[in-house]
């Protein structure tokens, strides 16, 4: 591990002050959604969502459960499907780190989001980001997977909402390459909102 003692750095985000328990902070660097960020102040424990969300600002991983069971803060690590709650932050030293809001405005991403509100699929949203990045990585190793492979991809994603009849839909949709009901044709315009979003 590639994570060290914190001292003052230009750039670093995040306080990198002694904590009043005595515990020396860390500094060291991520790659995330394709750009270097410092983190500094962090501590050994914490995990790559914590990092993400409190001390990087990316509010587009979603902090539910903490215990990898809902997938809500799913990402790409080293193109990997992980659950960013699952995963200490000093772990992912010199991995690139993909978030939903990394995936791109354009692409296969792009037309899962689209899908995703032409089929009703998204509601309070707060799921949103963590199933697309599964489906996304689901798509990417397996274009033409059968309904029980994606039920089985996704069953680490819960959604409280849909039922999961919509996201099946849409994800059929997306295989398909057809453009989905009520579908205005401006792929992830209004998707990256509602899936980035704090």
């Amino acid at each position: 591990m590639s994570a060290g003692p914190a001292g003052p750095v230009d750039g670093a985000e995040g306080d990198d002050t002694e904590g009043d328990d005595g515990w020396e902070p860390l500094q060291y660097h991520l790659n995330v959604d394709g750009t270097r960020r410092v983190v500094s102040g962090a501590r050994l424990e914490e995990s790559l969502l914590t990092v993400l969300r409190e001390r990087l600002g990316v509010t587009s991983v979603k902090d539910a459960c903490e215990q990898g069971r809902c997938g809500a803060c799913s990402v790409l690590l080293d193109d990997r499907l992980v659950t960013a709650c699952t995963v200490l932050a000093a772990d992912a030293v010199d991995a690139r780190v993909l978030t939903v809001a990394g995936l791109g405005a354009s692409g296969p991403a792009a037309r899962i989001q689209a899908a995703f509100l032409a089929h009703g699929a998204v509601q309070c949203g707060f799921c949103t980001p963590g199933l697309v990045v599964a489906v996304t990585d689901l798509l990417g190793r397996r274009p033409a997977a059968g309904e029980q492979e994606i039920r089985e991809a996704l069953a680490g994603n819960i959604c409280r909402c849909t039922g999961y009849g919509r996201i099946l839909a849409a994800v059929r949709d997306v295989q398909a390459g057809r453009r989905a009901p009520g579908d205005s044709g401006a792929p992830g315009a209004n998707g990256a909102h509602r899936a980035g979003g704090a």
